[in-house]
């Protein structure tokens, strides 16, 4: 007799046995082959039988023409950098300078977070907003050798995005901004320094994620300042960018002269500094701001939310 499916059963209660019967059996099942597996590799060595890799969304990633991952040492890749809108500053070491502004009529949550952006980002500086048009304050930076602009929004007291607008010809980048965590929330967290940061931008293997991570790296100091043992870190995954401050100090020679084996490589402890957020690219817009705009370089659609294991960056 075939088992019936628990969507088949109209009883709410029968429905609920049956289908919390097959959950334990299945579990129970997987256990039991799990133990095996466990039992033969105690027998047969771990080399005839390896462990079993879980299936994630990560290791059953799909590609397409545009999502494929560029090797560092692309010819083709590299040498479209060496001409591209952030060449200059990557190339001769122009030191970028970055005004830092908000949305209109902007909250005390936003100006705090703001004052934390400013010890991220070493030369910024901070202009309020007032009633002016994004495209007024660009021209604005224009005029005065601005190299960028920084936008954070908020809804109803949240922050919600960020635009970025490298000038002066672009592009725009428009990210959604999620689990912000300001610097005096984090726990334990570090004392802010005035040091050049390191960057670190972690896994933009795609060409569209080699762009943004160019662009978030313009925002900094291209010689950070190693004696400040600051770092920064863009972590790309599944297309969300983990913002991460910390500072790194390493330990001390009595400190490992205590230890049992004196030649234990030196260690590197970290604190973080906050602040504490994630990014998630929705466009990266042709030149710079412009809401009327119809040019993009990619623009996030429904078509590809649907696609779980399509990842852009």
């Amino acid at each position: 007799m075939v088992a019936r499916a628990p969507s088949e059963i109209k009883n709410k209660k029968k429905r609920e046995a049956v289908y919390n019967r097959q959950k334990a059996e299945k579990k129970a099942e997987r256990r039991k082959a799990k133990d095996a597996r466990n039992e033969e590799r105690e027998r047969l060595g771990e080399e005839l039988v390896p462990k079993l890799i879980p299936r994630t969304l990560e290791n059953t990633r799909v590609f397409d023409a545009d999502t494929q991952l560029v090797a560092p040492d692309d010819r083709e890749i590299l040498a479209k950098e060496e001409h591209d809108e952030f060449s200059a500053f990557y190339g001769a070491g122009i030191p970028p300078k970055v005004l830092l502004t908000t949305c209109r009529k902007p909250s005390g949550v936003l100006i705090k977070f703001c004052k934390d952006l400013l010890q991220v980002f070493p030369t910024s500086v901070f202009y309020e907003r007032g009633n002016y048009d994004l495209q007024e304050i660009i021209g604005y930076c224009n005029n005065r050798d601005f190299t960028d602009v920084v936008v954070v929004n908020e809804n109803r007291k949240k922050i919600d995005g960020m635009i970025v607008s490298h000038l002066p010809n672009g592009p725009t980048a428009d990210f959604k901004m999620s689990s912000v965590v300001l610097h005096k929330e984090v726990r334990g967290h570090g004392k802010m320094t005035k040091a050049r940061p390191e960057v670190i931008l972690n896994r933009f293997g795609t060409r569209l994620g080699r762009r943004v991570g160019r662009m978030l790296g313009s925002l900094f100091c291209v010689d950070p300042n190693f004696r400040g043992r600051r770092a920064i870190t863009f972590h790309n995954q599944r297309d969300f960018i983990f913002f991460r401050h910390h500072r790194y100090v390493f330990e001390e020679k009595e400190e490992r002269m205590k230890k049992k084996d004196p030649n234990e490589p030196v260690r590197a402890r970290l604190q973080e500094i906050g602040p504490r957020f994630t990014l998630k690219l929705k466009s990266l817009q042709v030149g710079t701001f412009d809401p009327a705009a119809t040019e993009f370089e990619w623009k996030q659609t429904k078509e590809k939310n649907k696609q779980r294991r399509l990842f852009e960056l």
